[in-house]
C-alpha cells in the first residue's frame, strides 16, 4: 500500500509540474487578482513559454521559502523537466558540470559508490544493472529493484542524478537502499557499505566437467574488447572448445566497445544499424580480424542486459551465429550525442535510434531470446570467480538454470 500511495503521488506530481524548457524571454509587469504576470515574448520564442514564465514570476514572487529561490537549481529543474517529457526513460538525460564529471569517471570503469547502473523506467528509479563483486550485488540487490528511499528518504520525485549523487559516497561509508521488487509486490530495506568499484570487462573459467569457457562480459567501457579478446586466447589456451558469453547485467557502455567486441565473433555483414530522426539510416560494419569467428556461442541475456549488451546479443542472433538464451533485455536504444552548455553542464540526447543488424528496433522492445528460460528472484548468476571452485555435482545443482541450458545447447553437460 505504501509503494501504491507513493506511485500515485509520483504519477500526479509529474502530471501537475512537468515543465517546458528554460528559454530566452523578458519576463516584466506585475500581478493581478489571478497572479498572472505580464509577459513579452521574443520573435521566434514559441507561444508556450509565456507559460513558462507567467510559473517563473509567480514562484519568484510567492514561494514562502525564498532561500529555494536558487536560478541555476530552477533552471537545471526546469531543463530536466523537458528531457523527461521526453520519454527516453534510462537513456536522454540532462548532466549537471559535476555530474559531467562523475560520467566521465563512470565510463573509465573506476569509482567509488556501490557498483550499481541506475536508470528509469515507468517514470520510476531502478537498479539495470549491479556489477560483479559490487558491494551492491554483495548485499542482494537485484536488477530491475525499483528505488523508493535513500537512507529513509523519499527520492521517487527525484531527477536521477540527484538519486545517483546520494548513493555515491566514500568507501566504507554505509548507504541504506529502501527498494521495491514488482514481482514479489514487497519492499526491502539493504544497508550497503560502499567501496572502490573497479570492475573489469572480462572474466572467464573453464566449467567444471567440460571444455566450454564461460566468459563474463560485464561492462563495455574503454578496455573492454582488449580483455574480451584476452579472456577468449587464454580460455582456447586452456582447452576450451566452445564458449558461453554472458552479458546478463551487462548496461552496457561505448558504442565503439560494442562494435569492436562484436567483431570478434562475426567475418562480415553489419553489427548494427543506426537510424536518424529524419528515418536515415547508417550502418556499421563488421570490423576485420575476430579472434572467435568458428568457435560454437552460446549468449545469455536478462532484463539488466542494456545498451551495447542489446547489440552484441543482436548481432549474433540476426546472423544466426549465437544461440540467444535467457529474458528479453531492457530495451535501451537510442544513441546519445553530448552538447554541451555554455555553464558546463551537459545535455545527452538521444538524437539517433540504434536497430539491429537486419533492422530490428531495440529501444522499448529490447531482444528476445531464442530460448526463453526465466529465473526466480533471488537466484545468484554463477559467475567466473564463483566457477573456479565449484564441483561437477555443484555446478549441475546450480540455480543457474539459464547457464544450464547453455550447457544442453552447447551438448557439453558434464
Amino acid at each position: 500500500m505504501k509503494l501504491l500511495i507513493k506511485i500515485v503521488v509520483f504519477a500526479l506530481v509529474i502530471f501537475l509540474f512537468t515543465s517546458t524548457a528554460f528559454g530566452v524571454g523578458v519576463a516584466l509587469g506585475g500581478s493581478g487578482l489571478l497572479f498572472q504576470p505580464g509577459v513579452v515574448r521574443a520573435a521566434d520564442q514559441p507561444a508556450e513559454f509565456d507559460t513558462f514564465w507567467q510559473a517563473w514570476n509567480v514562484v519568484h514572487s510567492h514561494f514562502v521559502d525564498r532561500d529555494a529561490l536558487d536560478a541555476t537549481r530552477l533552471t537545471y529543474g526546469a531543463i530536466r523537466g523537458m528531457v523527461e517529457a521526453l520519454g527516453d526513460e534510462g537513456h536522454t538525460t540532462f548532466l549537471t558540470p559535476e555530474e559531467v564529471a562523475r560520467h566521465r569517471t563512470g565510463i573509465s570503469g573506476k569509482f567509488s559508490g556501490i557498483g550499481a547502473q541506475v536508470g528509469v523506467e515507468d517514470g520510476l528509479p531502478v537498479i539495470v544493472a549491479p556489477f560483479d563483486g559490487s558491494p551492491a550485488e554483495e548485499a542482494g540487490i537485484k536488477a530491475g529493484d525499483i528505488i523508493i528511499e535513500v537512507d529513509d528518504v523519499d527520492v521517487t520525485s527525484w531527477p536521477l542524478g540527484d538519486i545517483v549523487e546520494n548513493i555515491r559516497g566514500e568507501p566504507g561509508t554505509e548507504v541504506e537502499l529502501t527498494v521495491v521488487r514488482p514481482d514479489e509486490g514487497v519492499s526491502y530495506e539493504i544497508t550497503i557499505v560502499r567501496g572502490e568499484i573497479d570492475s573489469p570487462n572480462a572474466t572467464w573459467a573453464v566449467l567444471p566437467g567440460t571444455d566450454v569457457a564461460l566468459i563474463r562480459l560485464s561492462q563495455f567501457s574503454a578496455d573492454a574488447t582488449d580483455e574480451l579478446t584476452a579472456a577468449i586466447r587464454e580460455a582456447e589456451a586452456a582447452g576450451a572448445t566452445s564458449l558461453i558469453v554472458d552479458v546478463r547485467n551487462n548496461p552496457g557502455g561505448l558504442l565503439r566497445q560494442a562494435i569492436n567486441v562484436t567483431s570478434q565473433f562475426l567475418t562480415d555483414g553489419n553489427v548494427l544499424q543506426q537510424e536518424d530522426a529524419d528515418g536515415n539510416r547508417q550502418v556499421f560494419q563488421v570490423r576485420e580480424g575476430g579472434v572467435a569467428t568458428e568457435i560454437p556461442v552460446v549468449v545469455l541475456i536478462n532484463r539488466g542486459s542494456a545498451s551495447s549488451s542489446e547489440i552484441f546479443a543482436g548481432a549474433l542472433q540476426d546472423h544466426e551465429r549465437a544461440i540467444v538464451v535467457g529474458e528479453t533485455t531492457f530495451g535501451t536504444g537510442t544513441v546519445l550525442q553530448p552538447f554541451r552548455l555554455d555553464d558546463g553542464s551537459t545535455l545527452m540526447l538521444g538524437t539517433s535510434q540504434w536497430l539491429t543488424a537486419d533492422g530490428r528496433l531495440i529501444r522499448k522492445q529490447g531482444i528476445k531470446p531464442d530460448v526463453e528460460v526465466e529465473l526466480p528472484i533471488g537466484v545468484r548468476l554463477l559467475i567466473p570467480s564463483v566457477v573456479e571452485s565449484l564441483t561437477v555435482e555443484e555446478l549441475l545443482a546450480s540455480e543457474d538454470a539459464q547457464l544450464l541450458k547453455a550447457l544442453e545447447l552447447l551438448e557439453a553437460l558434464p
